[in-house]
């Protein structure tokens, strides 16, 4: 059964008629107050160079990563998409709530460390200098900027809906307002300021979800002091849509769909890069933990709001499921609708609203920087223009994140799915595309070039062909006429590799055609092979150094290192950092 078949009776509705859509002078008001600060705090920390736009000067600390961390991926999806996804298919649901957060431990475990000890600045960057080639590196830059693309196009549609419940008026005029905001500030403050803005918007979301998440259960009678445990005893209630495993998804979509988020969680260039804004692999490695923590605050609160929002709209609304049922716009605001319901103050309301727009701004932020560095730093500068200036590459960052904000503002005007749908084909993609490429890269030094752009290639050809045989029937008409009533123009092909969960079957075959190309061609370089080496040594290094860094100073005559750290003078440091 494919995702789209599993849906087919919850139609995708732009509008939520269950949501209150006037203007609301305090919710308003509030909201407002929080673009006004995330804009001044941009400004406060605009960037001056490159260094501050790409990695925020390497200068943050474990808990404020960590925190960044949690915003940066506690996305609409997250916040508003993980209720939903749960609300609307039930059991299915959790595999969301799996896979996101289960992926942070293999981070933990196998990358993160390692990748801050590579230290470049993202992580095309990463693939071009670890496979010592500029055609990885570009395919790596293009995927980072898909992935942008479609991930982006999530959150556009969660701000829009949002924002009718504070400021009415039409969905449209939501989503061009709300991202003409983002993009505003994100082009003026670089990865610093968003970093900083991450670290508030983390505080601002995560306080108005568990506040709202509260305020229901106590009221409602569902909850009093853990809500998070208290909702099993609702479960009777909702019915065997809601509890019943596999109803709404086979089994095989849910363990695809859980396996492609942990392996996409590993591959999202705008997760790896916070690991390059730390000052040491320590620091790395405690952020990820806090950033786990602060993960897992929500994760563990979104089916119990899920669990809510679902008997509050079976009660006050009508029926959840079937073709007259909750559309996947009412569920995509569940958890602002189960605020609405319970009857709490308006102003109340609007907070938990706020954190929506919070999370999906905080999610844009990382995506939009991460994909200007991959065309400014990794396409324009080391392809295209080597010589080129520091102004120029922020010249060409600014221009990437307005242009990707026009695209992604337009595509989510008619968006093909729900929000966490939207986000997990982002996730499959970077699952089989960068995930075998960063794991292999760190972890087995016989990676050569030719197995990187082989079994990028095939990555890149089983998550296309999946996105034309699913997703683009809902938007080409013979494609769709070719589908017919099965969602997909090839149901087996859909069968074994379906759009959200292309990576369980997918990911194994790029695993396998790299590692048979790399023993097949002449190995990578002995200098290579030291600098993964470099990436596992226990030594500690440098703020500004990388493994290449070190391994090359290690090799120089006269030149002495100490656990890793560079001891030559004052002039060769300057001329190894430049």
């Amino acid at each position: 059964m494919t995702l789209a078949t599993a849906t087919a009776e919850l139609p995708l509705q732009l509008l939520p008629d269950a949501l209150n859509g006037s203007f609301k002078l305090v919710p308003a008001i509030m909201v407002t107050g929080m673009l006004l600060l995330f804009l001044g705090i941009g400004y406060a920390f605009r960037v001056a160079d490159t260094d501050d736009l790409w990695v925020a000067g390497r200068s943050i600390g474990n808990v404020e990563n960590g925190m960044a961390i949690g915003a940066n991926w506690m996305s609409a999806a997250s916040y508003l998409g993980m209720a939903a996804l749960i609300a609307l298919s039930g059991y299915y649901g959790l595999a969301f709530v799996v896979g996101w957060s289960t992926g942070y431990f293999i981070l933990l475990i196998f990358l993160a460390a390692q990748m801050r000890r590579f230290g470049k600045y993202t992580a095309p960057d990463f693939v071009g200098d670890r496979f010592d080639s500029d055609t990885a590196r570009a395919i790596a830059a293009l995927t980072t900027i898909l992935i942008g693309f479609v991930y982006a196009v999530g959150q556009a549609r969660g701000m829009g809906l949002v924002g009718i419940y504070v400021f009415g008026g039409d969905y449209a005029t939501m989503v061009v307002l709300l991202m003409a905001i983002t993009v505003g500030y994100l082009a003026l403050s670089g990865m610093l300021g968003a970093t900083k803005n991450m670290a508030v918007q983390y505080v601002i979301l995560i306080v108005a979800f568990l506040a709202g998440l509260y305020a229901v259960g106590f009221t409602q009678g569902y909850s009093t002091v853990l809500p998070q445990v208290e909702y099993g005893m609702l479960l009777d209630q909702l019915g065997r849509e809601f509890t019943e495993p596999f109803t709404s998804g086979s089994y095989y979509l849910w363990i695809a769909t859980a396996f492609s988020l942990i392996v996409g969680t590993c591959g999202l260039p705008h997760v790896l890069v916070r690991f390059y804004t730390v000052e040491s692999e320590r620091t790395a490695r405690w952020s990820t933990v806090w950033g786990l923590f602060f993960i897992c605050l929500l994760y563990l609160s979104a089916p119990a709001f899920a669990a809510f929002g679902t008997d509050l709209y079976a009660k006050n609304v009508g029926a959840v499921y079937g073709a007259n049922g909750m559309s996947g716009a009412e569920g995509d605001v569940i958890v602002v609708i189960a605020s609405q319901l319970a009857n709490l103050p308006t102003w109340f309301v609007g907070l938990v609203a706020a954190g929506g727009i919070a999370a999906a701004i905080a999610t844009t932020a990382g995506l939009f920087i991460a994909a200007s560095s991959a065309a400014a730093h990794d396409i324009y500068t080391n392809i295209v223009n080597p010589d080129a200036t520091q102004r120029q590459q922020l010249l060409v960052g600014r221009a990437t994140i307005i242009a990707l904000g026009a695209i992604v503002t337009v595509v989510a005007l008619d968006p093909p799915a729900l929000v966490g749908e939207l986000v997990a084909y982002a996730f499959s993609l970077a699952g089989l595309v960068l995930f075998p490429m960063f794991f292999l890269g760190l972890w087995w030094e016989n990676t050569n070039r030719q197995g990187a752009l082989a079994g990028m290639t095939t990555g890149l050809l089983i998550w296309f062909t999946a996105i034309i045989n699913e997703v683009l029937p809902n938007y080409v008409g013979f494609l769709g006429d070719a589908a017919g009533d099965a969602g997909a123009i090839v149901p087996l092909y859909a069968d074994v590799f379906p759009a959200i969960g292309a990576a369980l079957a997918g990911t194994p075959v790029v695993f396998a055609v790299t590692i048979a190309v790399s023993y097949a061609t002449e190995e990578p370089s002995e200098d290579i092979k030291r600098i993964v080496r470099q990436c596992h040594s226990p030594e500690p290094m440098g703020q500004q150094q990388s493994a290449e860094d070190v391994v090359g100073n290690s090799g120089n005559s006269g030149v002495a290192t100490d656990g890793g750290r560079d001891t030559t003078d004052d002039e060769t440091r300057t001329n190894t950092e430049a």
